[in-house]
């Protein structure tokens, strides 16, 4: 009966424990990833992109006029429909708010999704992932220094948004308070901490996308694979929560959640839709982190 065949990285360790120097905690470091995801071109393409955004949006307020807010979109969990482009040119928080209301549905997941199912796909597609395991890289050790550096991208994709609008809609707009389209205002100093939690919901509503990708990037050796999987499954919640028949079991969807920031854009601050929103997204996430890792940990490497 033949011995079980070890990882790569386990082979190498128990054939040369005495390798001076090495450390399991010390390989892979997050400053070496970071700095290797910051100088790939779809990361400085992306970033082009959520840059250009509050651009082109000042041009199509300047173009079309004031907003007259025909569409809106709802708040979930307050139980309050707002309409931010009623209100997106009376100030930058205003237009900030505006930009964030736009991209949240869509635009900011291409880059959640992008950056956390590029990660371990890409090195399967470029054959680089026996050799980074060979290193030896533990599996655990790599898993968790790609998907801390795909967390932190995407977050930095979140922010970069809102502090491009806030400037551009200074310049445009000037600066005052956050003028609500239900009536009332924010003063200017409540516009940035309320803004600030609005990003963080986004994100975290936004790390069920990321569990998706990074699982789909483990099981995967097509980038393109991971990245549209995760952008597809997440339009599909998107689809189902607009089935109204469905009737409370909407609430168990991410999606459903996805607006409930809107409550913190009120002269009251509602947490009851942020909290059941985060908590189904963390829930989520959490069970398709613990699906990569558990199955990266027994996949046979041969890319």
């Amino acid at each position: 009966m033949s011995a079980p065949v070890q990882p790569p990285e386990a082979r190498v360790a128990s054939e040369h424990p005495e390798a001076a120097g090495y450390r399991a905690g010390r390989t892979l470091p997050l400053r070496v990833e970071a700095m290797r995801q910051l100088r790939r071109r779809r990361t400085l393409l992306m970033g082009g992109v959520l840059t250009a955004l509050p651009f082109i949006l000042i041009i199509a307020f300047a173009i079309g006029g004031t907003p007259d807010g025909e569409d809106g979109g709802g708040g979930r969990g307050g139980g309050s429909r707002i309409n931010l482009m009623d209100v997106a040119t009376e100030s930058a928080a205003n237009f900030a708010a505006t930009s964030l209301f736009v991209s949240a549905g869509f635009l900011l997941v291409i880059p959640v999704a992008l950056f956390c199912g590029d990660t371990v796909a890409s090195e399967a597609s470029w054959s680089s992932l026996r050799y980074l395991l060979a290193a030896p890289v533990p599996r655990v050790r790599l898993l968790w220094s790609k998907l801390v550096v795909a967390l932190g991208f995407s977050l930095a994709a979140m922010v970069l948004l809102p502090v491009v609008a806030l400037a551009a809609g200074t310049a445009a707009y000037g600066w005052g308070p956050l003028k609500l389209p239900t009536g009332g205002a924010l003063s200017a100093e409540d516009t940035v901490p309320r803004l600030a939690l609005v990003v963080a919901f986004i994100f975290v509503s936004q790390l069920v996308t990321a569990g998706l990708a990074f699982w789909l990037s483990t099981k995967t050796d097509a980038p393109l694979g991971a990245v549209g999987g995760a952008v597809f499954l997440t339009i599909v919640g998107n689809v189902l929560d607009a089935v109204t028949a469905l009737g409370s079991w909407r609430d168990f969807l991410p999606a459903h959640w996805q607006f409930a920031w809107a409550d913190a854009l009120q002269p009251q601050l509602e947490w009851g839709g942020m909290i059941k929103g985060a908590a189904v997204s963390v829930t989520y996430a959490l069970i398709l982190f613990a699906l990569a890792f558990r199955g990266f940990s027994r996949k046979d490497i041969v890319s």
